[in-house]
């Protein structure tokens, strides 16, 4: 991996313990002391005077001298300066510039005067895509606040307008596209200022500059820490200020979300950023990065802290969120050799990591922060279930006994082709596996129609297992062709998008036909459902999440406090509510609330009445 200075565009390799890696150190060290750098390998500046780039160019001349000498066949290096010489020259430099009152001001490090904005710095988020995407604006909008920004949900009044993108497939991108034709017209004098945060920042960063006059500001999922000295430069210049650099180690796991609706009971945590994967159809390892962990102290703190705010049900984020693993902790130690590294029978592509505290230690902190809260996690991927995980799911009961299993294909061919790292029959053993340790699982899948070189063969096979899983939910798409990826380098998009939306059609009928079986198959059941807030349609109702993530419409009433108290209460958001499934319709249950409980009582008193019922 090769290292490319932003402020001078100078390549090099790793640092290492050399006269040519000291003097590298020397060349991060500089500019990180010049420009109050984020990152200890690169610089986060738009410009770099050209006072400091001559420095920079002089500091690297025997630097390539010292290259050339020793390649020669001599391999003469006597005349390589010593490292303190360097040094001492480059003091005498830095000396020299801040006492020569001729040498042209450093633009960054001068006391700027911005024109104030006409409605004193607001801001105003719209988010597409994903909860990653729903969390990295809470963490901009934490970012923003703290350095001064107040949040508006009127677009008149901002001055500020970011959009948090997503590039996972090309309907996403279209959508911003249009969107930005539109801000575009309500720009005047200036503002608002508009901004494209996320994905497609870093994805398209050259097409929305060149395309999108109107957009000021550039942000990759990276650099939001960035954001107000890139609004500063927005405000002050006609340039747009743009930082995509993509980090390996940024998790902002100092920085608390700002969540944007209060009174939610729901809380979304990332813990993991990036993705090592590389499945050939995906683009999120070159928009997202590579896969790195927060440390699970800061995971704990931060789900502490909801905790004592009220929040009821907390989902743990990541792209590959089951790969977790965090290296930094002193109880790190050895690798547990015994320890299984993943799925049965699952491969990557990459050298798996050993050591470090993984995804089923994690999930035991965060459960006992708080037994009364309940935790998901979105979106793992089955390499990333070995028996540990599968275990503490099915011993916690306020860990959720739904997964997310993403299939793409049902073909074995097909998930070779997209790098999947197992076959058919692997899959099906761990969706078996899953079933022996938690019965009662909700399962959810994306399946993926159209692949490059898809038969009907590997059709037919994708929905006929379809109907071997019998999925609770399912994320149904034809596949879109994304720049940067393998199947973009190595495959063709050979099958015809007329193909591709009549299988994805046929597909989602099935899909619908085993879910109207699988879903009436509960009601008459009586389940736990966490009550969300108040239904858009009707005060009359409520919405509420059962256990599978399923949506369950309640009447607003008073009801029981507990199973053997008569005294009604009312029915509030944070509330769980046992209640009985009356009648389903497509992703949604209505259902009849019966009395006021727990996590710990409804579960405690359905084992007690399960014990009976065997005897």
């Amino acid at each position: 991996m090769h290292l490319r200075c932003f402020v001078c565009q100078f390549v090099t390799r790793p640092l290492r313990h050399s006269k040519a890696g000291l003097l590298r150190n020397l060349h991060y060290e500089r500019h990180a002391r010049n420009f109050s750098c984020f990152s200890q390998r690169t610089c986060n500046v738009t410009v770099c005077p050209n006072t400091i780039k001559s420095q920079c160019k002089s500091m690297f001349v025997a630097k390539t001298n010292y290259s050339t000498n020793i390649k020669g066949k001599g391999r003469d290096i006597s005349h390589v300066p010593d490292i303190k010489e360097f040094l001492s020259a480059s003091n005498d430099a830095t000396n020299k510039q801040l006492h020569d009152s001729t040498v042209e001001p450093i633009p960054y490090l001068e006391k700027a005067t911005y024109s104030k904005p006409p409605n004193g710095k607001t801001v105003y988020f719209e988010t597409y895509g994903c909860q990653m995407n729903v969390n990295d604006a809470e963490y901009a909008w934490a970012i923003l606040k703290d350095d001064g920004y107040k949040r508006v949900d009127n677009l008149e009044k901002a001055d500020v307008i970011l959009l948090v993108t997503c590039s996972i497939r090309e309907k996403a991108e279209d959508r911003i596209w249009k969107r930005l034709t539109v801000l575009k017209e309500k720009k005047l004098s200036g503002y608002p200022k508009i901004g494209i945060l996320g994905c497609m920042a870093e994805r398209l960063k050259k097409e929305i500059v060149e395309k999108e006059k109107a957009v000021d500001i550039v942000a990759g999922p990276d650099a939001y820490r960035d954001l107000p000295r890139l609004l500063e430069h927005a405000t002050n210049e006609s340039q747009t200020a743009i930082n995509v650099m993509l980090s390996v180690d940024e998790t902002y796991a100092d920085i608390m979300p700002v969540r944007f609706d209060e009174k939610t009971k729901t809380a979304f945590v990332s813990i993991m950023r990036g993705c090592d994967n590389m499945c050939s159809y995906c683009i999120v390892p070159f928009t997202r990065g590579r896969e790195r962990s927060r440390p699970v102290k800061s995971i704990v703190d931060e789900i502490r802290k909801l905790s004592d705010m009220g929040i009821k049900q907390v989902n743990l984020l990541g792209q590959n969120v089951n790969s977790y693993r965090d290296m930094s902790s002193v109880e790190v130690g050895m690798p547990n050799l015994n320890a299984e590294p993943m799925s049965q029978g699952f491969k990557t592509i990459y050298k798996p990591k050993l050591g470090g505290l993984r995804f089923a230690d994690l999930l035991d902190r965060v459960s006992s922060v708080d037994p009364e809260m309940r935790i998901r996690f979105i979106s793992p991927h089955p390499k990333d279930f070995p028996d540990e995980v599968l275990e503490i799911i099915s011993e916690r009961t306020n860990i959720c006994k739904q997964i997310h299993l993403p299939a793409q294909s049902g073909s074995s061919r097909i998930l070779e082709r997209m790098r999947r790292g197992h076959t058919r029959e692997d899959y099906l053993n761990l969706v078996e596996r899953i079933r022996s340790y938690i019965p009662d699982v909700s399962l959810s899948t994306d399946m993926i129609t159209g692949f490059c070189g898809e038969t009907e063969e590997d059709h037919e096979d994708s929905i006929s297992l379809m109907r071997l899983v019998k999925y609770n939910y399912a994320f149904l798409f034809k596949y879109s062709m994304r720049k940067k990826t393998h199947a973009y380098h190595k495959m063709n998009d050979d099958v015809p998008e007329k193909v591709k939306v009549q299988r994805l059609q046929e597909i989602m009928k099935v899909y619908y036909e085993l879910l109207e079986q699988t879903q009436r198959s509960l009601v008459g059941e009586v389940q736990l459902a966490l009550v969300e807030k108040i239904s858009p349609k009707s005060t009359d109702y409520l919405l509420s999440r059962n256990d599978g993530n399923i949506k369950v419409v309640i009447p607003n009433t008073e009801i029981p406090s507990s199973r053997n108290n008569a005294q009604k209460s009312s029915i509030e958001p944070g509330d769980y509510i046992a209640v009985e499934l009356t009648s389903y319709k497509p992703n949604t249950f209505t259902g009849m609330p019966l009395f006021h409980s727990s996590i710990k009582e409804f579960h405690s008193e359905n084992h007690v009445l399960q014990q009976s019922n065997k005897l």
